[in-house]
């Protein structure tokens, strides 16, 4: 996966999906790098706004009339497909010939020629990432970092360094971090997902075996080498081996709860040993890790009941976060909102997602938000609720927000925490609730 585009040649970028968490970001990088930025997307959101207050033309809606003459390069997200919102602008630039490149090729021109660290994994890449920008930034590093979220810290998901490093989130979604070339390659952990791309975990152990190929011979894989998931994947692998488990620190006193950000932690401290940092400073840098945008996200009260906003969308992440809200809240009652993110996921992980809400004592389920996919199993919300009645005493499905969020301000209670997830528009119930 090359390109014979050069960057440092190219003025004038136009980036189509502009308000997408890392097309954001990577329009943020180039304006850092003194390029004009333009960009189009289907509705304004705050994101977009804030992109315009920094210099970016944001146009809305889309049109071919978006595609400035003096364009030299479209940078677009991979929800633009045939018929989508977009798509006539990515048509235009085509028949101007124009180079046209996805965000993740795009990613690579501009993260590769620095020292990158890239993280990857099923879960926990986001957090892994900025707890690594942190810790660089701590340790005077000043590196530059692409976040799949917004720091708390400083809400934004881009890092402008000027240093060797840069620290970036790979996704695995279509081999995507293919076009990576890391010096430090960091997996969280490996499960099947994107289950509309990937036949088997199998598959997707053989995209990340292709990525673990292209690290450099002299680079670093930060791993836990003890997960059967993850062993098939590092054999014939030329760059060292870091286990990650082996600097688990169970006492780290984050502001996160959860064994799964302990596992976070210890993946960012491992690969940042990697570049001589102390492992003292990087714990004490993570203890005031404020987190990221809807990871665990404190979003305020309704009726004394705490609400948390979370990106979870697998079975998995979902059985993660209950676990760590028992943790930080041993004696209160659990309510759960749940959205889920595409309808082949739903359907391939049907049964492990009615399990995974096992810890909880409500349920409490919306339509599926289905992306980019047309619903061809027939799968449902209400499907995936009757199921959950398997394991939650209390699971309920409700046909929009509405509705549940007039059942959930007549229904919450003192003593109950409600943790909303979900990776699509599930967030506006979070925020809808705390008004």
């Amino acid at each position: 996966m090359t390109s014979p585009i050069d960057l440092f040649t190219l003025k004038n970028i136009h980036f189509i999906g502009i308000g997408g968490i890392g097309m954001s970001s990577l329009a943020r990088h180039f304006m850092a790098e003194k390029k004009v930025v333009r960009g189009s997307d289907r509705e304004l959101t705050d994101l977009t706004k804030t992109l315009a207050s920094e210099g970016i033309q944001v146009c809305c809606p889309q049109s071919i009339d978006n595609i400035a003459p003096d364009t030299q390069l479209v940078i677009y997200t991979e929800a633009v497909t045939p018929g989508s919102d977009g798509w006539a602008e990515l048509e235009q630039a085509r028949q101007n010939n124009i180079p046209c490149v996805n965000y993740f090729e795009a990613l690579g021109l501009a993260m590769n020629p620095y020292y990158l660290i890239a993280v990857a994994g099923t879960h926990g890449k986001t957090t892994t990432a900025a707890m690594l920008t942190d810790i660089f930034e701590a340790a005077a590093k000043d590196p530059t970092a692409v976040i799949g979220s917004l720091r708390a810290k400083t809400q934004s998901n881009y890092r402008a360094g000027k240093s060797k490093y840069a620290i970036v989130e790979a996704c695995e979604y279509k081999r995507d971090f293919l076009f990576l070339r890391p010096e430090i390659l960091v997996i969280t952990n490996i499960e099947l997902d994107h289950v509309d791309y990937y036949s088997s975990l199998a598959d997707v152990q053989d995209a990340f075996k292709t990525l673990v190929s292209q690290v450099s011979d002299n680079g670093v894989v930060v791993c836990n080498t003890k997960d059967p998931n993850v062993i098939p994947v590092l054999e014939g692998a030329q760059a060292k081996i870091v286990d990650y488990t082996e600097f688990l620190d169970l006492q780290l006193a984050l502001k996160q709860p959860g064994l799964h950000n302990k596992l976070n932690a210890a993946a960012a401290i491992t690969a940042a040993l990697q570049e001589k940092i102390n492992r003292n400073d990087a714990s004490q840098t993570l203890t005031q890790f404020a987190g990221t945008w809807r990871r665990y996200q404190y979003k305020g009260e309704l009726n004394e009941v705490p609400i948390y906003d979370d990106y979870a969308h697998h079975p998995t992440a979902i059985a993660m976060t209950i676990d760590a809200t028992r943790e930080l809240y041993p004696d209160k009652r659990i309510v759960t909102v749940f959205k889920p993110h595409t309808y082949s996921r739903t359907a391939a992980l049907f049964a492990d997602f009615a399990k995974s809400f096992a810890g909880a004592d409500q349920a409490l389920f919306l339509p599926i938000y289905g992306a980019r996919e047309e619903n061809v199993t027939g799968v449902t919300s209400r499907e995936l609720a009757v199921k959950t009645l398997e394991y939650v005493s209390d699971a309920q499905y409700f046909d929009s927000h509405q509705s549940l969020e007039e059942y959930l301000r007549s229904h919450l209670v003192r003593g109950e925490v409600l943790i909303v997830m979900g990776a699509g528009d599930v967030t506006l119930v979070a925020n809808d609730l705390v008004k």
